[in-house]
């Protein structure tokens, strides 16, 4: 048995021609978990070899928009492929049913239309929405799942989540700073997953908006402090701000390695990490 995590798309709200927007695969025996949707995703999971109607459960960190952004390209497209209704299970923070619910009618019509052409489709989606917060445990497809507080203010609330099968856990956090939730998250992972930026070359641009995000990011050295800590085996990086520069990946590595002694795993879309 193994747990294994893809990352379908390490890009930002900055838009890159090569990097899709936040998402991650989480395989872990015979769950199939996609966490935040992120533009481009049901591109990259086709990618990964995965369909949305193959999709155990989606798990939401938080409802910032790049990582909701293609939200409603999973759900049309589980919707579109299924030959009955079988439910889409969406779990996130309070604030996730409101959004699905927009989703959902933001495609109304879209959905009188398909339901109009196709004689077989007579209903609509099937979406099952459970909100969640820090302490909350879950099963998904055998794999055990708990929810952890994480801090991303002044966006709240913000979770990650823990995903354990047969003794190996992936660690999935969102956008966050260092703090006793994310280290609960973390603690012993086989794998975990943390978003990045670089703070010494986002303080270079000349724009104050992209500036404050190092306000409620880890750094590539925070999140390799967290990981060391946490006794981390395995630390994924994501969500690269800015985006990496050709050639620079193993600049992004040492930069974790001076902090972490563990194995450290930077690179595109589709790179996998496997544990067990």
């Amino acid at each position: 048995m193994s747990v294994s995590v893809t990352l379908l798309g390490t890009g930002s709200p900055l838009p890159s021609p090569d990097r899709a927007g936040p998402a991650t695969l989480v395989r872990a025996g015979e769950a199939t978990v996609l966490v935040d949707c992120g533009r481009g995703v049901v591109m990259r999971l086709a990618a990964a070899g995965v369909v949305p109607i193959g999709l155990s459960a989606v798990l939401l960190t938080h409802l910032h928009s790049d990582h909701i952004t293609d939200l409603n390209d999973v759900v049309t497209t589980h919707w579109v492929m299924t030959a009955e209704p079988v439910p889409l299970r969406i779990v996130g923070p309070p604030g996730t049913r409101q959004v699905v619910e927009a989703v959902l009618a933001m495609l109304t019509f879209d959905q009188r239309y398909r339901i109009a052409h196709h004689d077989d489709l007579g209903y609509p989606p099937a979406v099952e929405v459970v909100e969640v917060g820090p302490g909350d445990a879950f099963d998904v497809a055998g794999a055990s799942v708990t929810v952890h507080e994480t801090d991303h203010r002044p966006v709240t609330p913000t979770v990650g989540y823990r995903i354990e099968r047969d003794g190996l856990v992936a660690a999935v956090a969102g956008d966050t700073v260092p703090c006793a939730g994310l280290d609960d998250l973390c603690a012993g992972a086989d794998l975990y997953v943390q978003t990045v930026i670089r703070a010494d070359l986002v303080r270079q641009l000349p724009n104050r908006r992209i500036q404050d995000i190092c306000d409620y990011h880890s750094t590539v050295e925070q999140a390799a402090e967290t990981a060391e800590r946490a006794g981390v085996r395995t630390l994924v990086l994501t969500h690269y701000v800015p985006p990496i520069a050709p050639g620079a990946e193993e600049e992004w590595r040492a930069l974790a390695a001076s902090r972490f002694g563990g194995e450290v795993v930077v690179g595109p879309d589709l790179t996998t990490a496997t544990a067990g």
